[in-house]
């Protein structure tokens, strides 16, 4: 309360925004300091909040995405305006199309000046651009908004459908002033900001009905079903029906990779195989070759196998994308597994147990998975000269077995493939790498969020060209002292450092590097470790002792340049690599 005399205490938007963020739990913001938010930047640290700055915003725009997915509430990304927030644009967009919440907040010209077009510093119409790659975006002009802004970027970011918001505050916006007690009150905490959506009975039966008239069953587990966090109840209803499973990258350790049920050791087999297939929290694009083609025995890319499915999703609209769907479950992913395992359970207590798959099913589905074991096996236990990608990553792999707690971050072209096939991940939201659109440089952002989200180690293992799209962050993790151990593997080049120019000019091929590049001494110019590992026990004896000192470290571990290939294990997709065939 204030007398006539008194002057009432006022606040400012800068002060508005942060006590909106703080209100609603989001306590960290990654971004870059600069005009017009630097004193934010400033203000926000001072306020409690972690302000972890990086050297560009795309990078502190993938952090905030990671962010989102690991915790399930938006991670924010804060950027200076036009080029700042075009760098944070694509961060943005891969975190929609992956459905990470992400609420990206860029300072902005003022609308007077940007509608006359009258060439402001950093002038751009931004939440034009934004809208079309974006979930949502909105603009506030006023101090009282600010609330209201913050609470609908919150529940845009998580409701539904995760993705990314934009949220365009034009600089005068900060300066602006009013009462304090007024402006408390405008402030919004956002009640059940991501609200669960109950599936209908009747298609959680439809699906069943489907799935126990299968011969040979499948369930698909995507990175919507880790970010769900019904780990127990996906586990359950995957153990109880007795159904093999494939997990797809991210949800790798939903169950350990090493669970009896998962079928990924003989997934060639079991896609075209499979007569009723369950998918949850997966959509049929081009991860899953759109649910047709050869992969799924059909004799053209345009063949259907003839496979029906149940799919869990919450997007009603994402049924039928690429093929027909037989039983859609519409309805948040936990919501839609718990109702499925209630009415298996309760068919089980009336007598009606859940149908076992049949023995000749299992049987064919062990088969394959014994000898594909084996045969990597033999693989993973050569030691040629120099290192390859399996001799290498048979030493990431009994890292991670012995230190499950570790966050595994995981880009490039071959070495995300044979991450992907030979690290076998144990706990679920360990293993986060490129997604849905196969984005490079995600690498160093994603290492940041996910020590401050974890607060444990994290190992990224980047191939050398993924790595040089965000190497520099090697200092932002230095500056913070994360506990991230980068191991980048080094074959001269892109795919491979063998290729040459074809008109024996000076100019070294476009996919190949310097030779004998070390990256190690970039993290001994910010103070952090750097090894330079040529053998497997060099590399071995590097990442345990990273992982037990929780030093900021970089491995150069050097790979034979002719271990790799091209486009990886997407070579169909380049037309010019189809050609060499």
């Amino acid at each position: 309360m204030t007398t006539d005399t008194q002057t009432p205490v006022q606040t400012d938007g800068f002060h508005l925004l942060i006590d909106a963020l703080k209100l609603n739990g989001l306590d960290t913001i990654y971004g870059l300091p600069g005009i017009p938010i630097t004193d934010l930047t400033r203000m926000a640290q001072a306020e409690g909040m972690r302000m972890i700055s990086f050297r560009h915003e795309q990078n502190a725009g993938n952090a905030a995405a990671i962010a989102g997915f690991l915790t399930q509430k938006p991670g924010i990304c804060l950027t200076v305006s036009a080029p700042g927030f075009l760098n944070g644009l694509n961060a943005l967009t891969n975190a929609t199309t992956n459905c990470f919440p992400m609420i990206l907040i860029s300072g902005s010209s003022e609308r007077e000046i940007v509608d006359l077009q009258q060439g402001d510093y950093e002038e751009m119409d931004q939440l034009a651009i934004a809208k079309p790659l974006c979930k949502a975006a909105f603009r506030v002009l006023n101090a009282e908004d600010i609330g209201v802004g913050v609470a609908r970027a919150i529940r845009a970011a998580v409701s539904g459908r995760p993705g990314g918001v934009y949220l365009d505050l034009p600089a005068k916006l900060f300066a602006q002033s009013m009462d304090a007690a007024a402006g408390k009150a405008s402030l919004i905490k956002v009640v059940d900001p991501a609200p669960r959506q109950i599936p209908a009975p009747d298609a959680v039966q439809r699906g069943l009905d489907l799935l126990k008239s299968a011969k040979r069953p499948l369930i698909i587990l995507g990175k919507g079903a880790a970010y769900a966090q019904a780990d127990a109840d996906i586990r359950a209803l995957v153990e109880k029906t007795g159904i093999p499973y494939l997990p797809m990258s991210m949800a790798k350790g939903l169950l350990p990779d090493t669970h009896p049920q998962s079928a990924a050791a003989a997934r060639s087999y079991v896609l075209p195989e499979a007569d009723v297939v369950l998918i949850i929290g997966a959509r049929l694009n081009w991860l899953l070759s759109h649910g047709k083609g050869k992969t799924w025995g059909g004799k053209s890319h345009k063949d259907w196998g003839g496979q029906k499915f149940v799919q869990i999703d919450i997007s009603p609209q994402e049924a039928d994308s690429n093929v027909r769907i037989d039983a859609p479950v519409v309805g948040d992913i936990g919501s839609c597994v718990a109702a499925m395992l209630n009415t298996i359970n309760a068919a089980g207590s009336s007598g009606t147990p859940w149908p076992k798959p049949s023995a000749d099913w299992l049987g064919a589905i062990d088969e394959r998975k014994s000898k594909n074991i084996a045969k990597m096996g033999e693989t993973l236990a050569k030691n040629p000269t120099p290192m390859n990608y399996h001799s290498a990553l048979n030493v990431m792999r009994d890292i991670i077995k012995t230190n499950p707690d570790a966050m595994l971050v995981n880009e490039g072209a071959n070495a995300l493939d044979f991450t992907r096939s030979i690290v076998d991940m144990y706990q679920p939201r360990k293993r986060i790498d490129v997604g849905t659109w196969g984005i490079m440089g995600i690498g160093m952002g994603f290492a940041v969020a996910a020590a401050v989200v974890s607060g444990g180690p994290v190992i990224a293992v980047e191939g050398d060209s993924a790595f040089g799209f965000s190497g520099m962050e090697v200092e932002t993790i230095c500056r913070y002292n994360l506990p991230v151990c980068v191991v980048v593997f080094n074959n001269n080049g892109v795919y491979k450092g063998t290729d040459v120019n074809p008109t024996g000019g000076p100019d070294v091929a476009p996919t190949v590097f310097v030779k004998g590049a070390r990256y190690d001494k970039m993290m001994e110019a910010f103070g952090g470790v750097g090894v330079h590992a040529t053998t497997p026990a060099e590399l071995r004896a590097a990442v345990e002792e990273a992982v037990r000192s929780r030093k900021p470290t970089l491995i150069n571990a050097v790979i034979d340049e002719t271990a790799g290939t091209e486009s990886g294990r997407i070579t169909s997709l380049n037309p010019t690599a189809a050609k060499k065939k």
